[in-house]
């Protein structure tokens, strides 16, 4: 799904963005029949779909697992596994922690042995071998083309996109297509670019506003010039608007990429490198790379807002954690400190989370029985999806149901859902409370909403008093009721 086509306000919707203002949660009847996220339910195991049936082999039901999102059920099989296999999977696994240092070491020997391979198999027993078919293989060179990413090697990234796409464009679906159109066009710009580098800082409090399409603009500076810049943590790049680039001087390439998937039609994206970048006058990124988009291409004309720029991942991964409360602020704890951090300031409690291609998941409910989540901040509402519904269906056998339009669904026709008065979900040790939350009958056809037991959308997150993504630890957190 492109990401200006899924934004709400202009019949579009802006992929996941850090939302800022967290009111107080109001206080409403809690329903007594509902069991908070994370309860077994009688006759449910802890998930479904995962692919446990006796007819399977190991490896494809390894690859269900994965593909459910059971990471923390792989991480229990990991000393049984054969070598080969194991490595895999912990390869795969540390992608999924944002460890990608780590992931890369595991992978990337792995790559080699397929790329030598003329018919994608590795030679061998495979009691010692994952066996690297097609599926296999596309799961580990789209891993490890997120890990040179993420790390901000762009010439090895772009190399990992290319080699995913040229080799297996049939095994790819349209929705894998559309998430990888942007690094596969638009790193080959960026692939003779510097590193970005963060100079340490101390954490600091940023004061932070809400744009007219309700999402977070943060207070930044482009080469020592004021601006405000829209925060989306699962966008791959940072962008910027072609006047901004001009304003402050900047070298915008000649070469230039056509890309969809950002607004839904064809635009036109440059590259240029920002030499000093700050955040909230504190935090200063140096030779930033940003892809320049022409102003008319991220403008909002119903809401009169122009998007001056977009900090990505990369510029997330310096921030390290951050901390959103109720009073327009955010808690940053960067990644890289002058002082000797607090060892106390690390958070180690919570629901863990986890980066899965463009989606956050997070993980919530009792230890051992936690229920997956995509979190999306930008989306205007919750909602629960088949999955929640097939684990609760007597909740609402007096409801009526109603028509609900599915952001981000393949037809974007409505579908039939009920609603939920009260949904009580589990972050470590911590129950908090959202309220009226539509819940699907049935599947939407993507398997990136039918998946995942709901989507956290933006009311649920501005229900809270507080809550942190800690990137430090892949842990959220939520400040108790």
């Amino acid at each position: 799904m492109n990401r200006l086509h899924r934004a709400a306000g202009d019949g579009w919707r802006l992929a996941w963005t850090v939302a800022i203002s967290a009111l107080a949660l109001a206080t409403m009847p809690i329903l007594a029949q509902q069991a908070p996220i994370g309860a077994q339910q009688p006759g449910v195991g802890a998930q479904v779909h995962t692919g446990t049936s006796s007819g399977l082999d190991t490896d494809a039901r390894l690859r269900n697992l994965l593909a459910d999102h059971q990471f923390q059920l792989i991480e229990a099989q990991l000393d049984a596994m054969a070598p080969a296999q194991a490595q895999f999977y912990r390869g795969i696994l540390a992608n999924r922690s944002n460890d990608a240092k780590t992931s890369i070491q595991l992978l990337e020997p792995l790559v080699e042995q397929v790329t030598a391979s003329d018919d994608t198999g590795v030679p061998g027993d495979r009691s010692s071998s994952p066996g690297w078919d097609k599926a296999q293989e596309k799961l580990l060179r789209k891993a490890l083309a997120e890990d040179y990413l993420r790390t901000g090697d762009w010439q090895k990234a772009a190399q990992a996109y290319q080699a995913l796409s040229t080799r297996l464009d049939a095994q790819l679906s349209a929705d894998e297509r559309d998430e990888i159109e942007m690094p596969l066009k638009l790193l080959p710009l960026a692939a003779a670019n510097p590193p970005m580098t963060a100079d340490p800082c101390d954490p600091f409090q940023l004061q932070v506003s809400k744009n007219p399409l309700g999402l977070t603009d943060i207070p930044v500076f482009v080469d020592a010039r004021p601006h405000t810049w829209m925060l989306d943590p699962t966008a791959p790049f940072n962008l910027i608007s072609r006047s901004q680039a001009k304003e402050v001087g900047l070298k915008v390439s000649d070469e230039v990429a056509t890309i969809h998937s950002l607004t839904g039609r064809p635009i036109q994206v440059h590259v240029a490198v920002v030499p000093r970048f700050t955040v909230g006058g504190r935090l200063t990124l140096r030779n930033m790379t940003a892809f320049v988009f022409d102003d008319a291409d991220y403008a909002f004309p119903l809401t009169h807002y122009q998007v001056q720029g977009v900090l990505g991942y990369p510029a997330l991964a310096a921030l390290g954690s951050l901390t959103i409360t109720s009073d327009a602020t955010i808690q940053v704890r960067p990644a890289t400190q002058i002082q000797p951090p607090d060892p106390h300031d690390r958070l180690t409690t919570g629901a863990r989370f986890f980066l899965d291609g463009d989606q956050l998941l997070v993980a919530l409910g009792d230890a051992g029985k936690e229920r997956i989540f995509a979190v999306d901040a930008a989306g205007q509402q919750t909602y629960l999806t088949s999955r929640y519904f097939d684990e609760h269906a007597s909740d609402f056998n007096s409801q009526k149901m109603e028509q609900f339009a599915v952001p981000g669904a393949p037809s974007g026709s409505s579908q039939a859902a009920y609603v939920l008065e009260t949904l009580p979900l589990k972050v470590g040790e911590n129950t908090v409370h959202v309220h009226y939350v539509q819940v699907l009958a049935q599947p939407v056809g993507a398997a990136a909403i039918d998946d995942v037991y709901g989507v956290l959308g933006i009311d649920a997150l501005d229900q809270l008093r507080a809550y942190t993504f800690d990137y430090r630890t892949m842990r959220f957190g939520v400040k108790p009721e």
